[in-house]
């Protein structure tokens, strides 16, 4: 098989999306004859409950995301092939504060249809398969929600209890595939049955993500394993073609039982045709997975087969046309296809604009729900004892710092006390994002004591960011606080008023590591440059680094809690990449923050001062920050901060005698 149609993979395709001509045809069934028909096969993945265009956390709708959106391209792409089918890939049920909602406040009842479900519903899937985050609120919650749906869910390789001698053995949750039988119309207009075959597939890592909720009741066997074990039987029931939901990324190199990401792999199987993948909230085909043996991105395909993901939160839809024909026994086979990720919005420099309006029908489904989840998270979920402000956070330890790295290390601990790190001291990494620049003087967090509302963690944390864990030395925890340090300028002693802060070091890449102490020596140079190039190797600026109170050992190992743009080498941090990533969690960072928050009830965010500048006689710095910040003066620790005049474009000047 090849892909064919590349202009109008790129040009129809994508014209239907954003222009909405959903009178043309595609060619596949405008040129169908009597002996093929045009079979278009769409998936929607990783929707985190996204149904509306609504950023809950902000409290603001979005252009970027949301079911109701996605529906607008799934019907006119509908309305351009003669065939269709809808499929969902997983990861609907858990991700945004409508999802908790339902899960910890309304809870779901018999007879209570989810509103993932009521949106889904709308649309008429065809099938759909389970993602890991469908495990986060329990089994039970789980099988309530999808006895709401009206179409089926397959999953081969969710298993009860032990694992069977082999995959045909075991005794799992949901039914390993389907195969449906559906009419379909060939160039001549007239209509035949085929067989299309879908088969589930989950990340086996939800037995270590969910550990809480899966041990004792549930195991996870290889996804290419149950492939093996499930495919040849879907052939011998007569599908004529089979199509993979893969709940698991695409990665190269070699397979290795138990892979998390093993989409290319599974479609390595004898048997499958065609496969939908996702879980790593990207877009196939796409530049994301260029030079990966296997895998051809310009005709969308992994191990030849066509394949698809359609990124997440409703962003895009996966499609993959097939045109099939009569393979000479009243079956059908694939003649030719390709491959497409239409989106409903496109970058312009900085700005996302809309592609298309949301489906009405969408939107009604979920109404009342979308209603009900405005007011819980304008509503506290808990209670703060200090302030969270970030006025300071690029000169002294920080409350809005503090309490990320708090949540973090709750949550790693957690999700790491039963398996091999469990002994490993976790410290935590987290970096200051709302902290002036050019977001101007007013972009900062400002939250009182007192009440906490979810809508507040964005204020706390802007990005998506997923959980990530690295185990490293103490020698490492010494570089990237290095790498961090090279925000601040080299100060001159005895000299007063000096410039603080480098403009142009972005505050996402300030870490500060909690768990450690330390003092910062600006006396000395930069160890790395801007971008993390080695400029001073004799450098030391981070000076006095203690672990429990005594100066840390080079050789110890440590957990650090981190987000996945950090572990995945963003910001290039001496040291810090994939290949010291041993735990990639399940959940955004957001998320642990309000689970911390419901979990502590009351939240102490106040800073410990575990970093602070190394005294140098005779010495001050200035730094701007917001005119806001001048109520919390008096409370920053580690240091003393005196008013310094007007800054520039609004901000206020402050001075730190060191």
């Amino acid at each position: 098989m090849s892909s064919q149609f590349s202009l109008t993979r790129r040009g129809v395709l994508g014209g239907l999306a954003a222009a909405g001509a959903s009178s043309l045809l595609h060619p596949y069934s405008a040129f169908a004859s009597g002996n093929t028909a045009h079979l278009r096969l769409m998936e929607t993945t990783d929707l985190h409950v996204h149904v509306m265009p609504y950023d809950y956390y902000s409290d603001r709708p979005v252009d970027t995301a949301g079911l109701a959106r996605t529906a607008s391209i799934i019907n006119r792409i509908r309305s351009a092939a003669t065939n269709t089918m809808l499929v969902d890939n997983g990861d609907f049920l858990q991700g945004n504060p409508m999802g908790d909602y339902i899960a910890y406040e309304r809870g779901m009842h018999d007879g209570d249809v989810h509103p993932v479900i009521k949106g889904m519903n709308v649309l008429g899937y065809d099938a759909a398969t389970l993602g890991n985050h469908e495990f986060n609120y329990g089994l039970d919650f789980m099988t309530k929600v999808l006895n709401g749906a009206n179409f089926p869910f397959v999953c081969a390789n969710l298993v009860k209890g032990q694992l069977g001698s082999n995959g045909r053995k075991d005794s799992l949750f949901l039914k390993p595939y389907v195969i449906v039988e559906k009419m379909i119309t060939d160039g001549n207009g007239q209509s035949h049955p085929i067989k299309v075959g879908f088969i589930g597939f989950v990340p086996p890592q939800i037995m270590n993500w969910d550990a809480r909720h899966l041990v004792g009741k549930a195991n996870a066997r290889d996804i290419v394993d149950a492939a093996k074990a499930w495919v040849p039987v879907m052939k011998e029931e007569g599908a004529d073609i089979i199509v993979a939901l893969s709940h698991s990324g695409i990665t190269g190199g070699r397979y290795m039982e138990g892979q998390e990401n093993a989409s290319l792999h599974l479609a390595g199987v004898d048997g499958i045709d065609a496969l939908f993948t996702g879980h790593q909230h990207l877009v196939f085909p796409g530049p994301a997975f260029e030079g990966i043996e296997g895998v051809d991105v310009a005709a969308g395909t992994l191990m030849g087969k066509p394949a698809a993901m359609g990124g997440f939160w409703g962003s895009n839809l996966g499609v993959i046309d097939l045109m099939v024909e009569r393979d000479g026994n009243n079956g059908w086979k694939i003649a030719k296809f390709t491959t497409e990720v239409p989106s409903i919005y496109k970058k312009d420099g900085r700005k996302r604009i809309p592609l298309v309006e949301s489906d009405p029908k969408v939107e009604a489904a979920v109404a009342e729900d979308h209603k009900a989840t405005l007011a819980y998270v304008r509503r506290a979920v808990g209670e703060t004892s200090a302030p969270l402000y970030s006025y300071f956070a690029l000169v002294a330890d920080d409350p809005s710092v503090q309490i990320v790295s708090q949540a973090q290390t709750w949550y790693t601990k957690q999700m790491l006390k039963d398996g091999p790190y469990a002994a490993l001291p976790v410290l935590s990494a987290a970096a200051p994002f709302k902290a002036g620049g050019r977001g101007g003087p007013e972009y900062y967090t400002d939250v009182a004591a007192g009440a906490v509302a979810i809508k507040n963690v964005a204020d706390l944390y802007l990005y998506p960011n997923t959980t990530r864990a690295v185990k490293i030395k103490g020698s490492d925890v010494k570089e990237w606080l290095e790498r961090s340090a090279g925000i601040f300028n080299q100060v001159v002693p005895g000299k007063t008023d000096q410039p603080l802060i480098n403009p142009s070091f972005p505050s996402y890449n300030f870490d500060v590591i909690d768990g450690v102490s330390y003092q910062i020596d600006l006396s000395q140079p930069s160890k790395y440059g801007p971008k993390g190039e080695l400029e001073n190797a004799d450098a030391n600026r981070i000076v006095d680094l203690m672990f429990e109170g005594k100066p840390i050992d080079p050789e110890q190992e440590f957990i650090v809690a981190t987000n996945n743009y950090r572990a995945g080498g963003g910001g290039n941090f001496p040291g810090i990449n994939d290949e010291v990533v041993v735990f990639v969690g399940p959940d955004t960072n957001r998320d642990v923050i309000v689970r911390y928050i419901v979990d502590q009830g009351v939240i102490n965010p106040s800073a410990d001062a575990n970093w602070v500048f190394k005294p140098l006689d005779n010495t001050s710095v200035l730094f701007e920050t917001g005119p806001a910040g001048k109520k919390y003066m008096g409370d920053v620790k580690g240091v003393q901060i005196e008013e310094a005049g007007d800054g520039k474009d609004g901000f206020a000047a402050y001075r730190i005698t060191l």
